[in-house]
This record gives structure tokens, sequence and C-alpha cells, in this order.
């Protein structure tokens, strides 16, 4: 859902983070004239964004202008705003940093702890980004799920698995709605990473070698992130077992990264078959 941005609370913060940076900090060197305020003058600090001194002043003061991205990155390195406070502007102007590639968890994930807290379950499950990719996952996901560990990294995301590993496919008997509801996930988000050359081509690449995908994306659906009814897997010795696909986000304070456990449906054997293929299969 589509927050409404407070244009005045935007102009505010510009305006506190302008008057706490000195042209000295900023690089440049003062305009002549007596200064009468603190720190930047607007005039400064629109020459450092590259936009006009009226667009800076209309944004500071509130008004309804509906900064692009584009703009907000050019302000934000000339406010020089640290990570925290980047996000912030991006958030008060309701606008998706990872539009212009802004990555703003520059650290990284952390995998060991990640892994921590999948190993954590003996339900299947593992953790994903924002690009789909598994980076982390316990015993019973590669078990049940997909060998995980024997595909190469450049391969390991969902969206490649789905679509273009045979094996998932014949595992996951209810495989067609759930590659239409990927499909259509897709197509809900794939606007804000448009931009990202990585996103991009993996998207051509399930068009160019899914006939499948390329069929689901033409039906135009639109999905958004929610549980999907179960998904059914058959596993090579012919056993079944029926999951509820559950998630959570923003894992270790990083909003890309998304926790999927599958539940076993209750009364359907899931759960003691479960437990017997992991204590057989135990390393």
């Amino acid at each position: 859902m589509r927050t409404t941005r407070s244009s005045s609370a935007l102009g505010e913060f510009m305006k506190s983070r302008r008057e706490r940076l000195q042209p000295s900090t900023a690089g440049i060197k003062p305009l002549p004239g007596r200064r009468r305020t603190q720190g930047l003058r607007r005039e400064e600090v629109a020459c450092l964004a590259n936009i006009s001194v009226t667009y800076y002043t209309w944004l500071e003061q509130g008004r309804e202008v509906n900064p692009s991205p584009e703009v907000l990155l050019n302000i934000s390195t000339a406010l020089r705003l640290d990570e925290d406070e980047q996000k912030h502007l991006f958030d008060l102007a309701n606008v998706d940093p990872g539009s212009v590639g802004v990555v703003l968890n520059n650290g990284g994930s952390d995998t060991g702890f990640l892994q921590s807290i999948v190993d954590q379950l003996h339900y299947p499950s593992l953790v994903t980004n924002e690009g789909t990719d598994v980076i982390a996952w316990n015993r019973a996901a590669e078990l049940i799920i997909a060998d995980f560990g024997s595909l190469p990294k450049s391969e390991r995301y969902m969206m490649n698995i789905m679509f273009c590993n045979s094996d998932y496919r014949q595992r996951l008997v209810n495989w067609e709605g759930y590659a239409r509801y990927s499909a259509g996930m897709l197509r809900a988000s794939l606007d804000r990473y448009k931009d990202n050359p990585l996103f991009m081509q993996r998207f051509e690449r399930l068009i160019r070698e899914s006939e499948e995908f390329a069929y689901f994306w033409e039906l135009y659906e639109i999905k958004q992130k929610r549980t999907a009814g179960t998904a059914l897997f058959r596993l090579p010795d012919a056993q079944e077992l029926e999951f509820v696909i559950h998630s959570a986000s923003v894992i270790d304070n990083d909003p890309s990264l998304h926790w999927c456990f599958y539940v076993p449906v209750p009364g359907s054997g899931t759960e003691e078959r479960l437990l017997r293929l992991l204590k057989k299969n135990t390393t």
C-alpha cells in the first residue's frame, strides 16, 4: 500500500541537514556575501545537486513537486547523508531507492547468522534476498525442495530453480500454480528493478529459456507476496509431503531478506515422514 508522503517533513529534514553542513565540509568555496544562516545556502546545495535553486526551495518549503529518485540521490550526495539518513530521505519522499540502484545495506548479509536461524527448525527453511538468491538453507530444505549446495552460486536463485530446474519441477506436484504465482509476483515488482542489470539479465534469461515463464508473463497477472496455499512435494521414492509456506521479512534488520519456512499440513502425515527422512539422512 502506498503511504502518504509528508512534504513538510521532507523539507524540514533537508533544511536540518543543509544547516549542519559547512562549505569546507562540502568541498566548495563559500558564495560571496554575508551568511544569514548556519551551514550551506540553498543556492550552494542546489549547485551541488545539479538542480535549480527554485526547485530545491520548493522541496524545502514542502510543495508537492514529487522529486525523482535521481534528484533525491543527488541531494543525498550534496548533503553528505549517511546510509540511515539517505534511507530516511527516500522514505519521506515515498520513493524506492532500488529504482536508481541504491544499496542501503552496504555491510552485506551475515550468512553465518542466517544459517544459524534456519538451522533452528527441522522444517524445511531457507533465506532469500530480493533477487531470490538462496543464501542460507537447512538440511530439510535440501532433502525436500532442492539440492541447493550442488548448484552453482550464479544459478542458486528461486526464479531460476522454479523455471529452469527439471528436478524441482518433478518434485513440486502443483508446480504450475506456483510457477504462475511466481511470474505474477515478478510482474508486480520488476519495474522497481528495471535499472538493475542483474535483475534484467535474469529476467531476459527466463523469457529466453523458459516457454512456460514466457507464457505466464504474457498473461499479465499481478500477484502480491502472501501465502499461496499448500506446496505438495513428491520425492524420488514416491513419498509425498505437503506444506504451507510461511515467510518473514526484514531479517537481521535487512528489508531485502525473506525467511521462508515450510510447515507440515496437519493430518497429512508429513510431519512424521519428514522426521523419518531427517533421521535417515542425518550427516
